[in-house]
């Protein structure tokens, strides 16, 4: 298997990392880790795979300068052609392409996502897929909220959530819930 690299950069929310492997002459990005709990993302990048080392590669560059831009309020999207989905069960990689399919500015509800994947009742088994989403910003797991409009949680905290949703013009309460009567699916 191919040693794992990785490029950090910083953001607003800390340090990030995206770690990637070079298969068959392209990279394939297998992670986007975003600091969490002081944590920075490079930091877990180089606890989570063994023998990760920087790398450069300008297409994973582009993607990572990419996340950069998002995270300072940048209206980006993301394509998903150099995602490696191979680390996701099929249930969570239907999630997360429900997901990426969610419009900037808008969210949907846990609840919703897994009816609109014919699945209702599968609310929890969503919000599990979208926390261990190795992809975060890449696929915007930030945009699933609980049913009652109250953020719920999110991998880089559920301030840097809240944010997120703030750069997109989602509003938010003082109680913690988003204001709207729009949700997608």
């Amino acid at each position: 298997m191919n040693q794992p690299l990785y490029v950090k950069l910083t953001s607003p929310f800390g340090t990030f990392a995206v770690v990637w492997l070079e298969a068959g002459g392209a990279p394939s990005i297998r992670q986007v880790l975003l600091a969490r709990d002081g944590t920075s993302g490079d930091k877990r990048a180089r606890a989570s795979f063994a023998g990760l080392r920087k790398g450069t590669d300008p297409r994973i560059e582009e993607v990572a300068a990419r996340v950069q831009r998002f995270l300072e309020g940048e209206a980006l999207s993301f394509t998903l052609d150099l995602v490696d989905f191979g680390r996701c069960s099929p249930f969570q990689r239907r999630v997360i392409l429900a997901e990426h399919g969610i419009p900037r500015g808008m969210v949907s509800t846990y609840g919703r996502i897994s009816r609109h994947l014919g699945v209702p009742g599968a609310a929890r088994a969503v919000g599990s897929a979208l926390a261990t989403n190795p992809f975060p910003i890449v696929i915007p797991c930030h945009r699933a909220v609980l049913s009652d409009g109250t953020l719920g949680g999110y991998q880089g905290g559920t301030a840097m959530k809240r944010a997120l949703l703030e750069l997109e013009g989602v509003d938010i309460s003082e109680s913690g819930k988003v204001i709207t009567n729009e949700f997608y699916y």
